[in-house]
């Protein structure tokens, strides 16, 4: 959530990331209106309960009965249009509270400006694209002629977009999950075991809701989330929290799976397993100071770069468009790997400097060494490997011609010391 003191001293900065991003600026008007309206209902009542205090005290040193009567009735009406002021300043504080929490982080500077995702910037690419001397088959075709992923019975038991992986293939994916936890642990990560449900006001505080209400699954009864990603449930972890400057910066990763309810376009990722509604992911999360954030956004790039490279995976890194940039985003970077079999780069990570924007709805503060009031802190995210789409790039590009798969070294001590994948 951003700063109404932002509105208020530079309205036009709003209304330029908001038109930077493809929004209509016009809520920023509605916001200041509100904004006055707010500050002008405060003032009405807060000059009502004073003249309640002196007149309150007064009738107390009346002697003439008729005069203090005539006072407490006075009181008591007035005691009247404050009730009703205090309804109308509830009213508008909550509207002005819905709006702002539907405006998006600023854009960083150096975030180009771009319609969608096809106007990401390529920073680098990293690793040659192998040369198959066959034609490299797509996991939709690998995995069910190597026995490891089936489609039918995951469309048995939850219907589209849900799939089975089996033996070797659910092996793999576990090995993945546990390698890339353990590397984050070695990066200097703390892990954590979130619940893979939260409450309404966690998802509130990391940005999900009331933004993105129709994309989460929720308990009929109870005000139970499934979580969309770990990150929401890592935000949550110090809500309301004054952190000592001296525990700054926490690092922390945490693997959960993941629930979306993604409306799916007829006709793009149709086949096989990189979209659906349900997924794993290893996750990165910082806590910092505000000046400390770059420095910490670039070290989650590093870490979540190692993880690809040690996979043995071409990959490339995009700075993120105004026209693709999340909600509560700041400025990301992109990880995409490629897919031989698919023909295409898949994206496997954002890495996202959020700012105080999370902060600030979650209400998660440190205090300086100097004891000098408090300060918002910054959070950062990404994803360290997403999933499946890390175990389609390790199917694709690591397949042979006789139908086999490679399991990469990092992951064969994960694997029962098995090297290869073969054909069922």
């Amino acid at each position: 959530m951003l700063d109404m003191k932002l509105f208020r001293e530079d309205p036009d900065l709003v209304r330029t990331a908001l038109e930077k991003r493809h929004m209509d600026p016009t809520p920023v008007d509605a916001i200041l209106a509100l904004d006055e309206q707010r500050r002008l209902l405060i003032q009405d009542v807060e000059e009502m309960r004073a003249e309640r205090n002196v007149v309150s005290k007064q009738i107390g040193q009346m002697k003439d009965k008729d005069e203090r009567q005539a006072k407490i009735e006075a009181m008591r009406a007035l005691g009247e249009q404050i009730d009703t002021v205090d309804t109308q300043l509830k009213q508008v504080e909550a509207d002005l509270e819905a709006l702002v929490s539907e405006i998006p982080n600023i854009p960083d500077p150096e975030v180009p400006v771009g319609v969608d995702d096809s106007d990401n910037v390529v920073i680098r690419q990293v690793g040659d694209l192998l040369d198959f001397d066959f034609e490299p088959k797509p996991h939709w075709d690998l995995g069910p002629e190597l026995g490891i992923i089936d489609f039918d019975r995951g469309v048995k038991l939850a219907g589209s977009r849900f799939y089975v992986l089996s033996g070797a293939g659910a092996r793999l994916q576990r090995a993945l999950i546990f390698w890339m936890v353990d590397l984050h642990i070695r990066q200097g990560y703390l892990e954590k075991y979130p619940p893979f449900m939260v409450r309404g006001e966690i998802l509130y505080g990391a940005g999900q809701l009331p933004k993105f209400k129709n994309n989460l699954y929720k308990d009929h009864e109870e005000d139970l989330w499934m979580v969309p990603t770990a990150e929401v449930p890592l935000t949550g972890l110090h809500m309301g929290e004054i952190l000592d400057e001296d525990l700054l910066p926490l690092r922390y990763t945490a693997y959960t799976a993941c629930f979306r309810r993604e409306k799916m376009s007829a006709g793009r990722d149709v086949r096989g397993i990189k979209r659906g509604h349900q997924f794993d992911k290893v996750e990165m999360y910082t806590y910092c100071k505000p000046e400390n954030s770059p420095a910490e956004h670039a070290r989650m790039l590093k870490d979540a770069e190692e993880t690809v490279a040690q996979l043995g995976l071409p990959y490339r890194v995009l700075l993120q468009s105004t026209g693709d940039l999340g909600f509560g985003s700041h400025k990301t970077y992109d990880i995409e790997v490629w897919a031989p079999g698919c023909g295409e780069w898949l994206e496997i990570s954002s890495i996202s400097n959020v700012g105080e924007f999370q902060a600030r709805r979650s209400g998660v503060r440190y205090r300086p060494v100097d004891g000098k009031g408090t300060e918002f802190v910054h959070t950062l995210n990404g994803s360290g490997l997403g999933m499946p789409r890390t175990l389609i790039a390790v199917l694709e590009n690591y397949q042979q011609k006789d139908g086999s798969v490679l399991i990469p070294e990092v992951l064969q001590p994960l694997m029962g010391g098995e090297t290869v994948i073969r054909p069922a």
